[in-house]
């Protein structure tokens, strides 16, 4: 094991920082302070950063370290840390570390065995999961799917079975692809979209994913979005068997009546009797009962 005692000794320290989602207001004291001390703070966008340390009256010198900086920027950040530094690293919005490159800069801190010290604050997964009225007793953030379709199947296929919350981050011109691949992979489940958290404009809709698929053809896609999932050992609406009772057409008829195209309806029954389509493609036009 190996220990760290983050308030003894004077060497350099790396504090993860969060920065609000949203409204100002969610800037803890602690996090101004830490701004207001530290030697460097290192941005993801400094001109975001700059709106936000102009805001509260922070002069601190700003260094830029993101994705496609990371490699160089981040050794040059561990040398100012090794040379006795504080530095405050901030994501453009919420907790530094999550779902941006703050990961690999404290993975990198930690193996030249720099302190790395982490703030609480502002968060936009555990924000939605708190306010969507799913279980919060256990959760599982997968974050934002990988962009190929193939990729993203095989990823929603991997946390398919978990009977935890699932926990998505997603853009709003991606939001229509991933509400129908969570559909075609996990079923027709509860879920909870969270957009503009903390803001004027915030809002959240809550129902299930075929009823997603019919608000986002309306709905206002703009934002970043958080999506919360049922798992699927939760009170799902479709719990394993539930169709039993009905016939192949009544199966189909019910994803219909959800608002589901025909083919989608078709698709959706075969998946959950474990047949091939074409099979309930043919039933459905002869019109058995």
């Amino acid at each position: 094991m190996i220990e760290q005692k983050s308030y003894a000794g004077e060497s350099g320290m790396l504090y993860l920082v969060p920065t609000p989602i949203g409204n100002l207001e969610d800037m803890t004291f602690r996090a101004i302070r830490i701004l207001k001390e530290a030697d460097w703070i290192a941005a993801e966008d400094t001109r975001q950063t700059k709106k936000l340390t102009t805001h509260f009256d922070v002069h601190t010198p700003l260094i830029s370290y993101h994705e496609h900086n990371k490699q160089v920027s981040g050794e040059e950040l561990v040398t100012k840390l090794k040379q006795g530094a504080t530095i405050a690293l901030v994501s453009d919005a919420g907790t530094p570390g999550i779902s941006d490159p703050g990961e690999d800069l404290a993975k990198l801190c930690i193996a030249e065995k720099i302190k790395v010290i982490a703030l609480p604050g502002a968060n936009a997964a555990l924000t939605t999961l708190v306010a969507s009225g799913l279980s919060a007793k256990q959760f599982t953030f997968v974050g934002f799917l990988p962009r190929n379709k193939k990729d993203r199947k095989e990823e929603l296929e991997r946390v398919e079975p978990a009977k935890e919350t699932l926990i998505f981050y997603e853009a709003p011109h991606r939001l229509n692809q991933t509400l129908q691949a969570l559909y075609d992979v996990l079923g027709d489940r509860q879920i909870v979209i969270g957009r503009e958290l903390t803001k004027k404009f915030e809002e959240f809709q809550r129902g299930t994913i075929s009823e997603s698929l019919n608000w986002v053809k309306t709905g206002t896609i703009k934002g970043e979005f958080c999506i919360c999932v049922e798992g699927k050992s939760g009170a799902s609406v479709e719990e394993d068997g539930w169709w039993t009772a009905l016939t192949e057409v009544q199966h189909i008829n019910h994803y219909v009546t959800l608002g589901l195209a025909q083919k989608e309806a078709i698709k959706q029954a075969a998946k959950d009797r474990g047949v091939p389509k074409r099979e309930l493609y043919q039933s459905y036009h002869l019109g058995e009962t």
